[in-house]
């Protein structure tokens, strides 16, 4: 058989393992109705944070003669101290919050899973290398940080605020990683992958990486999580200045200027971002659910 019929038949090969994945994942996410909750709830977001700014102006509309109205079909949670439409400022502000909760996954995974999987495979001095490195970031308290940071640095940017984040929590990704590749390294068919000489890079690549796949995958969403709660409540605590509209601006002023606590007329500005916050959370409680399901094809089967 020739290279040019082979090739074919690989791809064509490559091409139906990836159809009958898809068709796997769309049976576990069919088989509990939950899970497309979570689905379409994070879809939801997604299609919000990418799209909804653009349906309002730069600078939203203000009308002083409605301060802190309550609820009706005009303004559905209500209007701010300025007048303000409080679901465009969830809209408008969920841009910024979940911007920084994706670059902040994005950076913990791959430094935390690449870190790890590194140490685990090798042993010997790079691991001990790596994870006194691990050890040394997990002694960074990161509030302080982040509060000394805050005097110098405005965070007005989602992605300056994500690199921050992701850099101070990938410590116990890498940790975790690199546990689960000291089980797995001992495995047969990574002993079988040495036996024929394979490299590092295709051993951790195309071995190692799609067994931690579900791992990966949930740690991925969990730090997405993470990164809201912390960016909320830093801006939540008033240690940032307020260059950006957020969740975490809304409940500072809210709280602290409306008299949410004390008083209902707030109430629906502090209830608005608190209910967004929620039901992301809830959404990625849902699909992680499905993950074990999705990466296993014996779970799949069953």
């Amino acid at each position: 058989m020739t290279a040019t019929t082979i090739m074919p038949e690989a791809r064509s090969a490559s091409a139906n393992l990836r159809r009958n994945f898809w068709r796997g994942v769309w049976r576990v996410m069919k088989r509990k109705p939950s899970r497309m909750v979570g689905a379409v709830i994070m879809a939801g977001f997604a299609f919000m944070g990418v799209f909804g700014p653009m349906l309002y102006p730069d600078r939203l509309p203000r009308d002083t003669s409605a301060l802190y109205a309550p609820p009706s079909w005009a303004h559905p949670f209500g209007t701010d101290f300025e007048g303000t439409d409080v679901l465009a400022l969830v809209v408008t502000g969920s841009r910024y919050v979940l911007l920084t909760g994706l670059v902040t996954a994005v950076i913990t995974v791959v430094l935390g899973a690449g870190i790890g999987l590194f140490a685990g495979f090798r042993r010997g001095r790079w691991d001990s290398v790596l994870m006194r490195i691990t050890d040394m970031k997990l002694t960074i308290p990161g509030l302080p940080l982040m509060l000394v940071l805050s005097t110098v640095w405005k965070f007005t940017s989602a992605i300056e605020m994500g690199l921050v984040l992701g850099l101070l929590g990938w410590g116990g990704v890498a940790r975790a990683v690199r546990s689960q590749t000291l089980s797995l390294r001992e495995r047969g068919f990574v002993e079988a992958a040495r036996g024929l000489g394979l490299s590092t890079p295709h051993i951790i690549g195309r071995e190692l990486l799609p067994s931690m796949a579900p791992y990966i995958a949930m740690n991925m969403l969990i730090a997405v999580t993470g990164a809201v709660y912390a960016q909320v409540g830093l801006f939540f605590l008033g240690v940032l200045p307020f260059e950006a509209n957020n969740w975490g601006v809304m409940l500072n002023l809210a709280v602290f200027g409306g008299g949410a606590l004390t008083t209902t007329a707030a109430l629906p500005y502090l209830l608005a971002p608190l209910l967004a916050i929620l039901l992301l959370t809830l959404g990625i409680v849902l699909v992680v659910d499905a993950m074990d399901e999705i990466f296993n094809p014996r779970l799949r089967e069953e």
